[in-house]
């Protein structure tokens, strides 16, 4: 979708930014874990979309469970394993499987180009709103790795991002809908509900977004803005 505007916007914007995928790279080591887990499941009945396919389910039920995090995520490859598996489930495989979501958790933070340099920049024309959405250690955790959190005025880690958080959150700091702006790589949790909530929103994709992340995008109202970006630096052309 094309950029709907080209000039830059007014000083004192408020931006709600997400992190994971639009700061720092976040779902490559999940699907690198998930090869990993096909591989150890080794399946002769099922194929590896198949396989995916299920623990897609897995994740969708544990998540509506358990929330977001990586102590969800383990659970969902123990969940898909013991259900397609035609064997018991060992001890040892157990293990095996959470040293794949461990592997995640100590997984330094690669920030994506320009995003250092960009926030530092724009928090000084605007106030920045941290906006994710999972557990809310793993999240602060990987934001004071990032380097990243002094550019920040406020931090949120919500359980879900639909039109109703975004509402609670725009009365919680006294966003103005017009300046205020969600941006990040997910339609489905970025750009969508922010505009169904009446604030203004940036896309960014990223090619390694989530599967369960994936949703077509809206078309913006009218009265409020969308703007397509293809990397994170650009920001700082129009805020």
């Amino acid at each position: 979708m094309p950029d709907t505007f080209v000039q830059r916007v007014p000083l004192g914007q408020t931006l709600l930014i997400d992190a994971d995928d639009t700061l720092w790279e976040n779902n490559i080591y999940f699907e690198r874990a998930i090869v990993s887990f096909i591989s150890l499941l080794n399946h002769h009945a099922y194929s590896p979309d198949e396989i995916r396919h299920h623990l897609n389910a897995c994740e969708r039920e544990t998540i509506r469970q358990r929330g977001y995090g990586l102590k969800s995520f383990r659970q969902s490859l123990v969940n898909c394993f013991e259900q397609l598996s035609p064997e018991p489930v060992s001890q040892q495989t157990h293990e095996q499987i959470s040293s794949f979501a461990d592997a995640i958790a100590t997984q330094e933070i690669e920030l994506l180009p320009g995003v250092a340099d960009t926030l530092s920049t724009l928090t000084t024309r605007h106030r920045i709103i941290l906006v994710t959405k999972g557990d809310d250690w793993e999240q602060r955790d990987k934001l004071e790795r990032s380097g990243l959190k002094p550019y920040f005025h406020e931090i949120e880690v919500l359980p879900e991002k639909h039109s109703e958080a975004y509402l609670t959150l725009r009365d919680r700091h006294c966003c103005e809908a017009a300046s205020t702006w969600m941006i990040g790589n997910s339609p489905k949790s970025d750009v969508n509900p922010a505009l169904e909530a009446g604030l203004n929103a940036i896309f960014i994709p990223h090619d390694n977004t989530w599967m369960l992340e994936h949703e077509e995008l809206l078309p913006p109202p009218s009265s409020q803005a969308f703007l397509q970006l293809p990397a994170f630096p650009h920001l700082a052309h129009y805020f």
